[in-house]
């Protein structure tokens, strides 16, 4: 945190409370959502939210190996986050680094409340996200990623798991942080929920704020990711509908050819 008010001097809103993207406090930054992006694998999502791009995998339910990790009453969820060597501006090394181990872990355990995992004992369900480009919230941007992967692979689940984060900047609110905010701001709230079950499956704080600040955070991170929740379900209720409307005009050429 001493970093952190060390570079306090940059500043961050304008005398409009305007940021330095344009954006005003309670403002996401543009969002891109796509699913099905991967043929091969069993459900793939691809999102861009600012100038970060995250594409997300799905393999399974499948046979786990070793088989002695396999849980005899439910699927094993195992999530992968990796980022690309070429996706911060100084070169990132191949090697998995500690911060991608946890942060595997911690999106793993957004995620877990929302499937339905002793629908598949002793299997597997592989996540396999890749950060292509970084630019602050990735963590976030990949649970959401990850849980439409997930419901793309036709993977039972309770709800979606939308994912934003609020901060603290030149001691203002603000949500969903870019890279620069993150790094010259006071603190750091994600958030993910599932909304339809209106629980929280991730919430984490880096910084300093007060307990006022700390749920006015909160509020506008939840906020944000029912906005990220009903983008998650319309490019979900596209997919299905093209996918209708694929079926219905090759039936209506096999008619036309019988």
């Amino acid at each position: 945190m001493e970093e952190n008010q060390g570079n306090s001097q940059i500043k961050l809103l304008t005398e409009d409370n305007l940021r330095l993207d344009g954006r005003k406090l309670d403002e996401l930054r543009p969002i891109k959502l796509e699913v099905g992006v991967l043929s091969r694998a069993d459900g793939s999502a691809y999102i861009e939210q600012g100038k970060s791009k995250i594409l997300a995998a799905v393999y399974g339910p499948r046979e786990l190996h070793p088989r002695h990790l396999a849980q005899p009453d439910e699927a094993l969820l195992q999530c992968i986050y990796r980022m690309a060597t070429f996706s911060v501006d100084e070169r990132k090394s191949p090697a998995p680094s500690r911060r991608e181990t946890e942060l595997s872990k911690v999106i793993t355990e957004s995620l877990a409340p929302a499937v339905f995992l002793k629908y598949f004992p002793r299997a597997s369900i592989d996540v396999y996200i890749q950060v292509i480009q970084a630019d602050g919230g990735t963590r976030c941007s990949s649970i959401t990623a990850a849980s439409l992967a997930l419901a793309d692979a036709g993977i039972p689940l309770r709800d979606l798991v939308a994912a934003c984060a609020a901060g603290k900047i030149d001691g203002k609110i603000a949500l969903d942080l870019s890279d620069i905010e993150d790094k010259n701001g006071q603190a750091d709230l994600p958030v993910a929920i599932m909304p339809r079950k209106k629980l929280t499956t991730l919430l984490q704080m880096d910084g300093f704020m007060t307990k006022e600040e700390f749920i006015e955070a909160y509020e506008l991170a939840v906020k944000g990711c029912q906005k990220i929740y009903e983008m998650q379900r319309e490019v979900l209720i596209q997919k299905y509908i093209n996918i209708q409307d694929e079926v219905s005009e090759e039936g209506s050429e096999q008619n036309r050819g019988g």
